[in-house]
Formats: structure tokens, C-alpha cells, sequence
């Protein structure tokens, strides 16, 4: 609702996402991710938000009030947390399915490596005499060729990857 609510808002009021992004002192990609929904402004930038498109924050999140009470004002936080809270969970899945991607890949290589050695891969032997065999001959050993080639940085970004994603234990 709430990146609903920013872009019809915003372009009631003629804005283009950069125009309001120098209002605001962010930068448009900021202004894009909150109409996408991949972010959430804080409580702070809200209240900038709604100076700059001359609109209550109320109206921004979706709500008709008359004035801003205390309890609405403790309601709205309570609004952005549970948005904030889902966002955080999106974020946490998104970096759990790459971490598992960069294991997997991984895993991949080296058992793409592990065949090669198992089967004493033709790599450099092959026959090319026969002509039915030359074919496939080529398609292996390009195959072989660039595999090697490529894997150790593949295997690397992977390694490095599933390491960067993986779920930092925050215990106080």
C-alpha cells in the first residue's frame, strides 16, 4: 500500500523520482526501490517524505485521520515495524536461496572434477582418426577445455559468494 500510496502521490504532484529524490536528498534509486516495495522509508525520511509531496504521512500508509495523536503515532510505528519486519524476512530468503546457489555450484564444479578424474577423462587423448568419433571428440574437448578453464574462478566466486551470504549469528 505504502509504494502504492509514494508513486500516485508523487506523480499527482507532477514529480519524476529524481525531482523528488533531490528534495529528499537521496538518490532516485532510493525513491524506485520504496515504489517497488524492496524498501521501506524510516520513520524519519517518512515524515520528510510527506513535507515533500505536501501530503500526512496517514495518507502515505493508507490512512484517512483527522489529526496525529499520540496513539497514532504509535500505531504508525507499529505499522512500520511489521513492514520493515517483512522486508527484513524477504531479504533474509533472498540471501538464504543465493547462499545455497553458491554451495550447490560449488558442490557442481567439484564433482564435474571429480568425474573427469574417476572416468580418466580423454581430455588430450582422444581419437580423432575416425570420423564418427571426431565429432564427439570435439564437443568433449571443448567442453573439457573450457570447463577447466572456467571452473577454478566459477568455484571461487561460488566459495566467496557462500561466504559472504551466510547467516551471521548476532548473540548478545
Amino acid at each position: 500500500m505504502l509504494k502504492e500510496n509514494i508513486k500516485t502521490i508523487r506523480k499527482s504532484k507532477g514529480l519524476s523520482q529524481e525531482e523528488l529524490a533531490v528534495k529528499l536528498n537521496v538518490v532516485r534509486q532510493t525513491i524506485s526501490k520504496w515504489e517497488q516495495g524492496l524498501s521501506v522509508p524510516d520513520s524519519d525520511m517518512l515524515i520528510s517524505l510527506s513535507e515533500a509531496l505536501e501530503t500526512p504521512v496517514s495518507t502515505l500508509l493508507g490512512e484517512t485521520l483527522a489529526e496525529a495523536k499520540p496513539d497514532d503515532l504509535k500505531a504508525l510505528a507499529e505499522r512500520l515495524e511489521v513492514i520493515n519486519l517483512q522486508l527484513a524476512r524477504k531479504n533474509a530468503a533472498r540471501r538464504n536461496l543465493v547462499h545455497w546457489c553458491c554451495i550447490c555450484l560449488c558442490a557442481l564444479v567439484v564433482a564435474v572434477f571429480a568425474l573427469f578424474i574417476v572416468f580418466q577423462s580423454s581430455y588430450m587423448a582422444w581419437d580423432y582418426s575416425s570420423p564418427e568419433t571426431a565429432v564427439i571428440g570435439v564437443g568433449l574437448h571443448s567442453f573439457e577445455w573450457l570447463f577447466v578453464r572456467i571452473a577454478p574462478f566459477a568455484f571461487l566466486g561460488a566459495l566467496v559468494g557462500a561466504v559472504v551470504t551466510r547467516k551471521k549469528d548476532i548473540s548478545l
